[in-house]
């Protein structure tokens, strides 16, 4: 089965979506017109940008390079974390930065290293997709883990320190904050796990069969991705929710949270 390609006009015809999101948008004042143009523009630009850099470094194939990419992928998921979560006192963007990194490269190196045994294992056209689908879905749940537990430990803030008085030391005051920052950073992507083949079709396995790869195949990958997606998710959020809770205490066990 060959692909049908899409010419640009082809493209273009698809931003009627847009100009009905627009409409509909300045008729109910919802003031999204701004976003929706500037997110369109970005779409364009970004996932062309990234198309050709792509190219550039599947026919180059250097596993430098590859790391160096994925390196960067991640590092601009954990500046995006740190965006979304705004918490000013507490210094977690490098640990977190980290942890992404340490996470991150075991999963996708276990993945196409042992599962998919790519030869060599960081090949980029299996190396980088897999890795960006670990760093864009497990960056949902780490900026959700973190959310959680610096507002739950704010809001909590008298209780925890009635157990730390009462001679409880920091990870038996806020046990059941940690324990509900890392259930609400891994919820997601269980929830795809119950709705995906009945309710929807994935991204991964939608792109293949329509590249012609047959259905069964198509299944497996995504089979690999869905239980990536909730190893990395899982690790992701209980290594930042650990370290996130270390950084709100100082040594004297008092919450630096203002």
């Amino acid at each position: 089965m060959s692909v049908i390609d899409i010419t640009y006009g082809q493209l273009l015809m698809s931003l009627i979506f847009v100009i009905i999101v627009g409409i509909a948008s300045v008729r109910l004042q919802l003031d999204l017109e701004r976003d929706i143009f500037w997110g369109t523009i970005r779409t364009f630009t970004q996932l062309f940008m990234i198309g050709y850099i792509l190219k550039y470094i599947f026919a180059i194939d250097n596993l430098y390079l590859v790391l160096f990419v994925f390196t960067g992928m991640i590092f601009f998921a954990a500046y995006t974390v740190r965006g979304r979560v705004k918490e000013k006192s507490i210094p977690y963007f490098v640990p977190t930065f980290l942890s992404m990194f340490a996470s991150y490269m075991f999963v996708t190196i276990v993945v196409t290293a042992f599962v998919v045994q790519v030869e060599p294992w960081y090949k980029p056209q299996y190396f980088i997709p897999l890795g960006g689908m670990v760093v864009g879905n497990s960056m949902t749940a780490i900026a959700i883990a973190l959310e959680r537990i610096f507002a739950d430990i704010r809001r909590g803030r008298d209780e925890i320190e009635l157990y730390l008085c009462l001679g409880a030391n920091r990870r038996e005051a806020t046990s059941k904050i940690t324990k509900e920052a890392i259930k609400a950073g891994m919820i997601p992507s269980i929830n795809s796990m119950m709705a995906v083949g009945i309710v929807f079709l994935p991204g991964m396995m939608t792109g293949q069969i329509l590249a012609g790869v047959d259905p069964i195949t198509s299944i497996k990958y995504q089979i690999v991705v869905m239980l990536m997606l909730v190893g990395s998710t899982a690790i992701g959020s209980i290594v930042v929710a650990f370290i996130a809770r270390n950084l709100c205490f100082n040594k004297a066990e008092q919450i630096l949270l203002k």
